[in-house]
């Protein structure tokens, strides 16, 4: 296997001289360029596996070199040198595709860890296929996480709760170069307030009543790997401070400690609560907020998801009992379903179904979908109906909805079916079940 080439861009021959060294000694032939228009000769004519660049260049910046990668380079990782404590230039270094970013003055073990995970980035990202659907929200959820998982850029996963956030974070990890390492979730709503520091950051024996050994924290715990921290908007501001400076200086200090220890692992963050509300609120720290929200990944809810809840529910069935089949009237009824709870709720139903199935079909009454209110029509005043196990008066009032809707559009389906909230396959179902000709 031919050795690994690499590019570094600096003005500063010294720091030149210090990564070619550094790299040396991991076996990476480096070439070097003094500025912007060197490196991207430099880039045209190699094929390399990892740029490092400095921020500040005499004929322009790093991040104008990260950008221009990003289309005429797009397979390199790039990690950018920047000054310390300049973290809104690295974030913003991150927001343009830059893998990672590493402080001055250079920790050259930071360095190391940053290179052999750039180096691992041509692993095939086989687990995304994990993610059942092919909806175009989901198509695009892929892709997103196909992008992240390259960079060690910090990942916000948003979404409603049940929509499948954790399982995100694992693809994200599972599909980058951290795949090797642990990936540990935290429950940031779950640990009591008096022992969430020592949970995070481990502490020394004796450092308090109980503390009878040494203990190490969750940080510790997901070195070299991912550590993801769900419901984060559950974070006491107290500690929201103190994992501000963890991310900030890749540092931990366990409590009790004299030092601080590094501290390698990226950080994945969800919530489904609306960070951006809690900021103006003061319920979320503003700095931690951007700090984490380096990159936002929305989750789709299942209703946005068109048909890939057929797929999804077959998929489940086939993990619970692969003798038992969807019949046409429960597809219909789980196309024609919101989902306020996702896939967790979809899960349950399907969990409860096969417990009660005895025909090795499920139908629609087998579902037990409660009835939920449905959006009225626009104009009008606010009309509730059912979706289904309707009763003949209820239904009525569905039937002439859609009746109003169709004469208020000319007939036009796709129209009436927005005007009442639906999808179209939702309209015509109803249209079909209620005899509307």
């Amino acid at each position: 296997m031919s050795q690994p080439l690499a590019l570094v861009i600096d003005d500063e021959p010294d720091i030149c001289e210090l990564l070619t060294l550094t790299l040396g000694r991991m076996d990476i032939r480096t070439e070097t360029a003094a500025d912007v228009a060197g490196a991207k000769a430099l880039l045209g004519a190699s094929q390399f596996d990892l740029c490092l660049t400095d921020m500040r260049l005499p004929d322009g910046d790093g991040l104008e070199l990260v950008e221009w990668m990003q289309t005429h380079a797009p397979g390199v990782p790039v990690a950018v040198i920047t000054a310390h404590g300049n973290v809104e230039t690295a974030v913003q270094a991150l927001k343009l595709g830059a893998f990672d970013f590493i402080s001055k003055p250079l920790d050259l073990n930071n360095l190391r860890n940053i290179v052999e995970s750039a180096l691992k980035l041509d692993r095939p990202g086989e687990q995304r296929s994990r993610l059942q659907g092919e909806s175009k929200p989901m198509q695009d959820l892929r892709d997103m996480i196909d992008r992240v998982s390259r960079s060690q850029a910090p990942v916000h996963i948003s979404g409603e709760s049940g929509t499948g956030k954790e399982l995100v974070a694992r693809l994200i990890h599972e599909s980058g170069p951290r795949a090797d390492g642990p990936f540990v979730p935290v429950n940031c709503g779950a640990i009591p307030a008096d022992l969430m520091e020592s949970e995070f950051f481990g502490h020394r024996k004796g450092s308090f009543t109980g503390a009878v050994s040494d203990k190490v924290g969750l940080v510790q715990s997901a070195d070299g790997g991912t550590l993801f921290l769900d419901e984060i908007a559950d974070l006491p501001l107290a500690m929201q401070v103190k994992l501000l400076r963890v991310i900030q200086e890749k540092t931990v200090r366990p409590v009790g400690a004299s030092q601080e220890e590094p501290a390698n692992a990226r950080i994945l963050s969800a919530t489904h609560k609306k960070l951006g509300q809690m900021v103006p609120a003061g319920e979320f720290r503003e700095d931690l907020y951007y700090r984490i929200n380096v990159i936002e990944l929305p989750v789709p809810a299942l209703r946005d998801r068109g048909e890939d809840v057929v797929e999804l529910a077959g998929h489940i069935l086939n993990k619970l009992s692969s003798s038992i089949a969807l019949d046409e009237s429960a597809k219909e009824a789980l196309l024609d379903y919101s989902f306020p709870g996702n896939v967790r709720e979809l899960e349950n139903m399907l969990e409860r179904a096969v417990t009660l199935c005895t025909t090795g079909t499920v139908f629609d009454r087998d579902l037990n979908i409660r009835p939920q209110a449905s959006s009225p029509v626009e104009g009008d005043d606010p009309i509730e109906f059912t979706a289904t196990d309707l009763s003949n008066q209820v239904e009525d009032v569905q039937r002439q909805a859609i009746m109003e809707a169709l004469e208020k559009t000319r007939f036009n389906k796709t129209a009436a079916a927005k005007l009442l909230g639906l999808s179209f396959r939702q309209l015509r179902y109803r249209i079909k079940k209620l005899g509307i000709e």
